[in-house]
Formats: structure tokens, C-alpha cells, sequence
């Protein structure tokens, strides 16, 4: 078995600086369940939306929560920040070990356009390992509407994705169906967590390689421990999601060629055709 105890946090969130909070939920987290050795927090959750508080990495607010990971000997991601690079903004979350060192940087490649505006898109997939254990993705909100993510992230080796959101609107029953939907299609572990109040909805939710879902929160603050073992992913893979569809090795010995992703060979004129990416007008639907 290839266990690890994780656990993430949906908490109340202000449109401002929510690094104390964070930091005393922590603590009690890890007072209560001293086994938990790894720790997600959702999107922009020590700032909230606020671009005010962007700026560049390595930063004092980062170097707290490698203090907070070295305290309590945990693997830890903070959510994401706004992270300032020259006259750009990304959205980026760290990953720290538990040493308190950062072993990986991810940058949302998908900014919620256009809602989320004047964000830059990051270009680099992220993975790490935690020894003994086994391999981490991360993605950050929106970027798991495009299923291109989780199968890179898959194909990189990861048996978890962590997911961070910040989701207050109405899609959020969306959101959790595709978190079920990407467990089964990709055999992975997502660890789902949205905040509350500035910063979300709420309903974290945890599911397996088989898409069913552990756990699902409520709309109030709550605290989500769980052991899973990444030998469940290895097994799903080999023998197929509830012993049947065994999709990453089909997707493996296609024959098929994905021409859609070469922009010199396919004609993009339909998509060209939806006009631009930008909010809905008055009266769009009429």
C-alpha cells in the first residue's frame, strides 16, 4: 500500500489578507488529525481576488507558509496568489515540502476568461513526488474544464490531482460532476477544495480513480481528512475502472492522430467562428 493521509480545508475567506486564519486552522487541523502529512487550501486563498496584493515569488507570504509546512512536517499547498512577473499577473501555487522547501511553482493555464481579467496564462505543466508514495498533479480551477490538463498530468505519472477552486457562481454542480468525470476518465485521485464566502461556495469535494466521490462538504467551514492509498490508481489502470473501461492504456495504443491540436493542419475556421472571448452582452441570448 502506497498510503498518505491528506486533508483539505474549506474555510471563510476575505476579499483581503487571510494568512493568520489560515494559520490557526492549520494548527487545529493538525492538533485534531496528526496523521495528515499533506494539506491543500483553495484558490487565492491568502489574498482572495484582489490584484493589490500581487507580487513576485519568492515573497514574505510564501516564506510563512514554508514556516507553517516545517512546523508541522507536511507536504502543503496554499492555495494560489496573484504572483507580479514584470507587467504580468499570474495565478500561481506553491508546493512546499515538508522541510519548508518550495520543490515546484504551477501557473494557472487557464485564467477564467473573462472574468478573471488581466491574468496571463502559464505554459508548464506541474508534478512532483512525495517519496515512498507516489506522484502529485496540480491544476487550479478552471484549468480541469479542459480535459487536455488531466491528460497530461496523467500521462506524466500523476495518481492524484490537487485542485484548488474558487467557485462561487452557479456552475458549481459542474464543477463536481467534472471532478467525478475526470477521476474515472484518467483513474486519478482529485482532490477538490473551494473556499467560502470571498472565497467560494463551498462543496470540496474528494474522489477516487473509480469516480466516486469520498466525500463532499457543505456550504459551511469544515475540515476534509482522508487516507488514501495510490495503489487504488495503479490497480484501476491496470485492470480498468470498476474492473471494465481501461482508458489510459487505450489511449496509450490509439491509432488515431489527434490532428486538431497541429494548428498547420486543421482548419480552425469553426471556431473562429464563435466570435470572441469576452463577457455575454445584454440580451446575447435573444
Amino acid at each position: 500500500m502506497r498510503q498518505i493521509g491528506i486533508a483539505g480545508i474549506q474555510m471563510q475567506l476575505d476579499a483581503a489578507e487571510n494568512i493568520s486564519t489560515m494559520r490557526n486552522r492549520l494548527a487545529a487541523l493538525m492538533r485534531t488529525f496528526p496523521w495528515v502529512e499533506m494539506v491543500l487550501f483553495s484558490e487565492l486563498a491568502p489574498f482572495g481576488t484582489t490584484k493589490q496584493f500581487a507580487a513576485p515569488l519568492p515573497n514574505s507570504a510564501e516564506e510563512q507558509f514554508q514556516a507553517m509546512a516545517q512546523q508541522h512536517r507536511i507536504w502543503l499547498v496554499p492555495g494560489s496568489m496573484y504572483e507580479r512577473v514584470e507587467n504580468e499577473i499570474y495565478n500561481t501555487a506553491a508546493v512546499i515540502n515538508p522541510q519548508g522547501e518550495i520543490v515546484a511553482r504551477y501557473r494557472k493555464i487557464f485564467p477564467f476568461y473573462p472574468y478573471e481579467q488581466n491574468v496571463a496564462s502559464g505554459d508548464q505543466f506541474c508534478v512532483f513526488d512525495v517519496p515512498t508514495v507516489g506522484r502529485f498533479g496540480v491544476c487550479i480551477c478552471y484549468d480541469l474544464w479542459f480535459p487536455e490538463t488531466a491528460r497530461t498530468l496523467t500521462a506524466m505519472g500523476a495518481e492524484v490531482i490537487l485542485h484548488p477552486v474558487l467557485t462561487g457562481t452557479i456552475d458549481r454542480d459542474i464543477e463536481i460532476a467534472i471532478a467525478q468525470a475526470t477521476g474515472a476518465m484518467f483513474q486519478t485521485f482529485v482532490i477538490d477544495i473551494n473556499g467560502l464566502g470571498a472565497g467560494g461556495n463551498g462543496r470540496s469535494c474528494i474522489v477516487d480513480p473509480h469516480g466516486r466521490c469520498l466525500h463532499q462538504a457543505g456550504t459551511n467551514e469544515e475540515i476534509i481528512p482522508l487516507q488514501i492509498d495510490l495503489d487504488v490508481a495503479k490497480e484501476a489502470r491496470e485492470n480498468g475502472v470498476r474492473g471494465l473501461g481501461q482508458t489510459l492504456k487505450s489511449f496509450r495504443d490509439r491509432r488515431v492522430d489527434f490532428s486538431i491540436y497541429d494548428a498547420r493542419r486543421w482548419d480552425n475556421a469553426y471556431l473562429a467562428s464563435l466570435g470572441a472571448l469576452e463577457k455575454p452582452k445584454r440580451n446575447a441570448a435573444k
